[in-house]
């Protein structure tokens, strides 16, 4: 159901979309702008247009629209399954595939590429999530698990919870790192400039992520990295934090460094303990064509 918000200004706030989008933060300066467009916006009871400049005294009422669900179907994508049983599923991601549904990817995405391969999903995360436990980015390749049943998914959700799952990636960066191992320990948040991106931040989420330098290049280190937390972007956040930006990142990472179709992030390894039966299970995936090609251009350099 929509609902109307009402805002009651007391001094200059700048354009009209960049400050709803700040009010209402878990709506993207896009999604504001295309409810202005529709009318769904009034200042003074009047519609106003994005680039309005607030004025103290100005009421604004904004309607917000619910989210169209969003009904996931199977789709006949090849997808690599590295592990299945009746609980559990281990999926080596690809890069350049989005996990689960949403408004701006309501197809082609590992969930529908599941509910096609896989008999049975758990339902926690609803319809358009089934069976996802965990996510990885879009651009980052490599393992993530999939319950089958609620159980699995209690128990695998537990562990990521209690930091007892291990997760190791592989990352090329720019610059050379001096230290050979490393922890960064910083809040993560949505970052109050950009909403598309996360930033560190003193209110933010605790997060924190250890690293070891596996190769030095001229211009680049290539780094294996663990996680205790698991917040959106984490190791990308993190790494731009300290400085040595992400090859190939589009949103943190320089433009046009290195020829490929996003960062440079592997997820190679994952372990944890069977949902079931309590056994410890750990499972590697060896870096995608694309991202060893480039490592070894870099390594010829």
């Amino acid at each position: 159901m929509d609902k109307t918000e009402q805002f009651q200004i007391t001094d200059e706030k700048g354009r009209l979309d960049k400050y709803l989008s700040s009010a209402l933060n878990e709506h993207s300066r896009s999604q504001v702008q295309s409810w202005i467009k529709e009318g769904l916006v009034t200042v003074n009871n009047e519609v106003a247009k994005a680039n309005y400049k607030i004025q103290p005294g100005d009421t604004i009422h904004a309607t917000i629209k619910e989210a169209e669900e969003i009904d996931a179907q199977p789709e006949d994508i090849a997808i690599t399954i590295v592990y299945e049983d009746s609980d559990v599923v281990v999926i080596d991601k690809p890069s350049g595939m989005v996990v689960h549904p949403s408004l701006g990817h309501p197809s082609g995405t590992l969930v529908n590429a599941l509910l096609y391969h896989v008999k049975d999903l758990s339902g926690i995360n609803g319809k358009i999530r089934p069976g996802i436990v965990h996510r990885i980015d879009k651009d980052t390749s490599g393992l993530l698990m999939v319950a089958k049943n609620d159980l699995a998914h209690e128990k695998l959700a537990e562990q990521l919870q209690n930091k007892t799952a291990g997760r190791e990636y592989i990352a090329l960066v720019h610059g050379v790192i001096e230290n050979d191992k490393g922890t960064i320990d910083a809040p993560i948040g949505r970052d109050p400039k950009n909403r598309k991106k996360f930033t560190v931040i003193e209110e933010g989420k605790p997060s924190v992520t250890h690293f070891e330098v596996i190769e030095r290049f001229s211009e680049y280190t290539l780094l294996r990295l663990n996680l205790e937390t698991g917040r959106t972007h984490q190791i990308r956040v993190h790494l731009e934090y300290i400085g040595y930006r992400m090859a190939g990142d589009p949103l943190y990472g320089p433009r046009k460094t290195l020829k490929g179709n996003g960062q440079f992030l592997h997820a190679a390894s994952l372990s944890f303990d069977h949902p079931r039966t309590g056994e410890h299970l750990t499972f590697q995936a060896d870096l995608p064509e694309e991202f060893q090609e480039t490592l070894d251009w870099v390594r010829r350099r």
